[in-house]
């Protein structure tokens, strides 16, 4: 049995239909969830779903009864994340999971992001677990890009200046994972994940506007500016300063790859921005 975590988040649950066109049983898929009522989708297609909270240390070990192969999708609570992980990490070595595959960040060995420290200390507690392990270390998600938004206000906001960004879309990123869970010869790798083209957010900017047909322009500002403006359209401040700090990382390199790790494991091209942005506008 292969299993996921988060799987009613965006992630979880594309890889969980990710591994379904791989070919694997909906019974042999464990879909693990905070409320198993929002994952009554996934039972129809005969998903095992189970209760796992990554707070509840129980349930984790109940949920990974049987399992082989195990996706820990990263927390998005940002109080406590390696804690929470290190909960998953320990129900898997007790239950005898012979892969845990870990969504880290790009480089999080080295990352400059004020995220890549929990991702960081995560893989360090999956090493010393002496678990076989798959580190996927994703760059940025298309998806933390909004066309529309953009277009309704005429401009993309940032502080990337000309740095250049390897997003891909979620769904490359829940291949990977599936492709990883599936198919031998992973034990133990790192892989570096972006998508084939880097873009900057001009040149963002730019394919929205020549998709819309309105005018849109990157407007760079200094990261306290941008972590204000963040705040001001309602996010939490944790979290606007994080995607502040994480656009500055950005004009610096540290979400860029031209490793093609991600296109060698799903089999074909990753998605592209002008496919990104026409499938956000849609």
């Amino acid at each position: 049995m292969i299993a996921t975590t988060g799987a009613t988040g965006h992630l979880g649950q594309l890889t969980v239909y990710a591994l379904l066109d791989q070919g694997i049983a909906p019974q042999d898929i464990v879909a693990l969830v905070r409320d198993p009522q929002k994952a009554a989708s996934l039972s129809a297609l005969g998903v095992q779903v189970r209760r796992a909270d990554y707070t509840q240390p129980e349930t984790l070990k109940t949920a990974l009864e049987g399992v082989e192969k195990v996706l820990l999708v990263s927390s998005s609570d940002f109080a406590d994340r390696v804690g929470q992980h290190r909960h998953v990490i320990e129900a898997a070595k007790q239950a005898g999971v012979k892969l845990l595959a870990y969504t880290s960040i790009l480089r999080a060995d080295t990352s400059r992001l004020s995220l890549a420290a929990d991702h960081k200390a995560t893989e360090e507690l999956v090493r010393a677990s002496g678990l076989t392990f798959v580190f996927l270390r994703n760059s940025w998600y298309m998806e933390n890009y909004n066309p529309a938004q953009a277009v309704q206000h005429g401009a993309v906001a940032g502080s990337a200046g000309k740095g250049r960004v390897s997003a891909a879309a979620r769904a490359d990123y829940a291949a990977a994972a599936a492709a990883v869970l599936t198919q031998p010869g992973h034990d133990n790798a790192v892989y570096e994940l972006g998508g084939d083209e880097a873009f900057t957010l001009t040149e963002l900017a730019a394919e929205v506007q020549a998709q819309s047909g309105r005018p849109v322009t990157y407007q760079d500002m200094p990261q306290e500016t941008y972590a204000q403006m963040l705040r001001g359209v309602g996010l939490p401040g944790v979290v606007a300063d994080m995607l502040a700090n994480s656009d500055v990382c950005l004009a610096q390199g540290d979400l860029y790859t031209e490793s093609r790790d991600l296109s060698r494991l799903i089999g074909r091209p990753t998605t592209t921005l002008k496919e990104a942005v026409k499938a956000a506008l849609a």
